[in-house]
């Protein structure tokens, strides 16, 4: 894929997505969709994230026609739970509450339109296995004080200093990060990303 021409529009106002592609050294400007449409219940999971990566990537398209752009999301499951970004405070404690101590799946999409793709656009789904240490109230607390989970999935940063809370990852960080990143690189360039 050549950005030579004009940068990739990321449908997004995640910093850690435009970190993810500034580390690819991907040129890009960020244009965050105007609405967050609703993760469906009915979908798997993965198809639900790629259908809103979809929705936010075609939104902008329609801003931006012969412009490539790039739509994500990212959701949390536990237990058939799916845990988006917390309302406030009370529900981000609920989230970390429920993470403490055991493994849950991230769960990011990615979805492309643009004049080098489909017309429907084309995309992928990615996850990730995380797993939490056991966390005092006290610890849930301190957390939520920093500000930091109020406006992540699963109301946590892995990248940030909700680090501290996790024991380990089976899967891509950048996954759980907002952005598969290798499997994009690979994926805009063609080439097999399984």
């Amino acid at each position: 894929m050549d950005f030579h021409h004009s940068p990739l529009i990321l449908a997004s106002a995640s910093p850690r997505r435009r970190e993810i592609l500034s580390l690819l050294g991907l040129p890009f400007e960020a244009v965050p969709a105007a609405s967050e449409p609703a993760v469906d219940p009915l979908l798997p999971l993965d198809e639900a994230v790629c259908a809103v990566a979809r929705g936010k990537a075609a939104e902008v398209a329609a801003r931006f026609p012969g412009r490539d752009v790039l739509g994500a999301d990212t959701v949390v499951s536990l237990d058939g739970l799916v845990l988006g970004k917390p309302r406030d405070e009370e529900d981000a404690r609920r989230m970390l509450r429920l993470l403490q101590g055991r493994s849950h799946t991230v769960h990011t999409g990615v979805w492309l339109f643009g004049p080098e793709f489909p017309a429907e656009g084309c995309g992928f789904a990615d996850r990730a296995r995380v797993t939490f240490f056991p966390l005092s109230p006290r610890e849930i607390d301190e957390y939520i004080a920093t500000g930091e989970p109020m406006d992540k999935a699963g109301a946590y940063g892995i990248q940030g200093t909700g680090m501290r809370h996790i024991r380990g990852i089976e899967g891509d960080f950048y996954t759980v990060m907002g952005l598969p990143g290798g499997r994009l690189w690979r994926f805009l360039q063609g080439r097999p990303i399984e």
